[in-house]
């Protein structure tokens, strides 16, 4: 059992367990869930920002914990301020020390699109995600099939949620391409070692249609890298550990932004 499969059967017996404490009704009378979601792509392609997601990680299966001492507003309007285009926000508490409450924060001290990142694999949780106040969703093609892909990315376009497709090779991008999704992230971090290379997305940069926002994820830790994937095409930078495994991740952010 690898580790994704683990994060998975956990996520189902959660997402139960969320279902059994809060209703729909419920998710749909919160604070957030009428507001009207952000445009991914206005602020991806803003010239005044830098195309960087910048992501809030307490911790990962991998590395274990990275930051646990810092605060998500505090972190979040320091990506901001430092022209992140959106921000990441893990929700995953068993395996990443995640939490609602971090989106909820972030959305209230910030004015631009968030991601929740978490293991989406239920309707349910597309509906959480607005009443928290994201503004993009992740599926991953890695745990999704075909079918639910196109589901739950038919839901979230309902919601008024964008959608971010995560695929880690080429047999996933082309079996899961579909109409309604936003952007295509591509990971590279190899799902059975947890290595990590750059060259993933180079790779596949050729094989995104040219309708998709394009997204290159992890392994980014130096802006010499994100200049080569603006060539090969690239629009969005995902950027997690780079920034939290640092003291102060909005010093680490803004000392990376000042060398694009």
């Amino acid at each position: 059992m690898t580790i994704l499969d683990k994060i998975v059967a956990h996520k189902k017996k959660e997402v139960e367990q969320a279902k059994a404490i809060t209703s729909y009704k419920t998710l749909e009378s919160a604070e957030f869930f009428n507001r009207q979601p952000l445009s991914f792509k206005d602020f991806l392609l803003d010239a005044n920002r830098t195309g960087i997601i910048a992501e809030f990680k307490r911790k990962s299966p991998s590395k274990g914990i990275i930051n646990d001492k810092v605060s998500v507003e505090e972190v979040t309007t320091a990506y901001n301020a430092a022209g992140a285009s959106a921000l990441s926000v893990l929700t995953d508490t068993e395996f990443f020390m995640g939490q609602k409450a971090d989106l909820i924060k972030a959305r209230g001290v910030n004015q631009i699109p968030i991601l929740r990142k978490d293991f989406m694999i239920d309707e349910y949780q597309l509906l959480e995600a607005k009443a928290w106040g994201a503004d993009i969703i992740l599926l991953i093609a890695a745990i999704l099939t075909p079918e639910q892909i196109d589901l739950l990315a038919k839901r979230a376009k309902s919601l008024g949620l964008k959608v971010l497709l995560e695929v880690h090779n080429l047999e996933e991008l082309q079996r899961s391409i579909n109409p309604n999704l936003d952007a295509i992230g591509v990971n590279n971090r190899n799902l059975a070692d947890f290595t990590v290379s750059v060259e993933t997305s180079y790779q596949l940069a050729e094989h995104i249609p040219a309708e998709f926002l394009k997204i290159s994820e992890s392994a980014i830790s130096n802006p010499e890298t994100i200049k080569q994937l603006k060539k090969a095409g690239f629009n969005g930078f995902l950027i997690g550990e780079n920034f939290m495994k640092q003291a102060d991740p909005g010093v680490a952010i803004r000392e990376f932004v000042k060398e694009l």
